[in-house]
């Protein structure tokens, strides 16, 4: 696939895209715990320039006016908020599940997020666990978020109860219905 003069794809095609290339059958043990026997394999479609290029162009209306920082969640999240950061010209940061031990010792890299609006960009949400987690750490240190971006929602509730209960509106690209 090659980026030059490539045809935008319309919703429909992109969501056929990313389920012939990511969606896999099996057993496979979730973050929250939960067995599923189908799984979106996020690097399949992430790895992939014209589907990533696409994806962030289709989730550009999503991101919130105002917003004035994009969290990519390591890992997943990172290369979307890439892609959206070079698509919209808004700069992002890199949110690593646990801040490292040498160096900064920071959990976002990047640059500085205090009092900053930063939304959150994850790759597929089940139940929200990670984002929970990430978004209280982003919050200590002064973040402000109110909305989470994600490629897709897979969970069984819609909106995800965890997310609502902390303030936080998910916007997911597609959800699990859409495949």
């Amino acid at each position: 696939m090659k980026s030059e003069g490539a045809i935008a794809m319309t919703r429909q095609e992109l969501a056929k895209n990313i389920y012939d290339i990511a969606h896999l059958t099996g057993e496979f043990k979730l973050r929250s715990g939960q067995i599923s026997n189908e799984y979106f394999d996020k690097y399949r479609f992430e790895a992939q320039p014209t589907l990533l290029r696409e994806i962030a162009k289709q989730m550009v209306p999503l991101i919130p006016a105002g917003t004035e920082v994009l969290a990519g969640l390591e890992m997943g999240g990172i290369p979307i908020a890439t892609a959206l950061s070079l698509e919209t010209g808004i700069p992002c940061v890199f949110v690593r599940k646990e801040a490292k031990e040498y160096g900064t010792c920071k959990f976002a890299e990047g640059l500085e997020i205090k009092g900053k609006k930063v939304c959150v960009i994850e790759d597929v949400v089940t139940t929200g666990g990670q984002v929970v987690l990430s978004t209280a750490d982003l919050r200590s240190i002064g973040a402000e978020i109110s909305t989470v971006l994600c490629v897709i929602h897979r969970g069984p509730q819609f909106p995800e109860p965890k997310l609502t209960e902390i303030g936080l509106d998910l916007r997911p690209l597609f959800k699990k219905s859409d495949f």
